[in-house]
């Protein structure tokens, strides 16, 4: 399995996992402020995970020599 295939099935994981997670959330007896909340919580947390991985990404793009990541398009589903 190559590199980019393996990243792709760990993003699809993570992406089914957070969509289980949503959904549970709307399906559990709580109110919706309590849903609304705990949501809101979860997308906070995602956001600074992502901020933090892209930061990684752009500073091992510089370490290695280049200054812009090398995309070929088409592996991005986001």
């Amino acid at each position: 399995m190559s590199k980019k295939s393996e990243q792709a099935a760990l993003l699809a994981f993570l992406a089914g996992a957070a969509v289980a997670a949503g959904a549970a959330l709307l399906f559990t007896p709580k109110t919706g402020r309590e849903v609304r909340e705990k949501l809101g919580e979860a997308k906070d947390e995602a956001l600074d995970k992502l901020k933090g991985c892209v930061k990684n990404a752009k500073m091992r793009s510089r370490k290695n020599g280049t200054d812009q990541m090398n995309y070929d398009g088409g592996d991005c589903w986001i």
